[in-house]
């Protein structure tokens, strides 16, 4: 199942500039090793904001739910997730 999910992140203030370094550090690991393993099967960056766009390959809403609540930024994220199908008219 294929879903596309828009996260944008807001540190609260209370955070330390090295604990947020810390966290972004961890959310790589994390990144990463979801696309290794074929889950995060792309991630775009949107421009001038800090957030991102990536498309998600599980087996299941639970399965989507598990990877999402994973991220180390997760408590600070507003996170939008869209099913998607194949569209017909699509050569691929």
């Amino acid at each position: 199942m294929l879903f596309l999910a828009r996260m944008d992140v807001q540190f609260p203030s209370h955070l330390s500039p090295e604990d947020v370094t810390r966290m972004q550090g961890l959310e790589k690991e994390y990144s990463q090793a979801l696309q290794q393993k074929g889950r995060l099967t792309s991630i775009w960056r949107v421009v001038g904001e800090y957030a991102n766009y990536s498309v998600f390959d599980v087996a299941s809403n639970d399965e989507l739910h598990g990877v999402l609540s994973g991220f180390p930024m997760y408590p600070y994220m507003k996170i939008k997730v869209t099913p998607l199908a194949k569209h017909p008219n699509s050569v691929r």
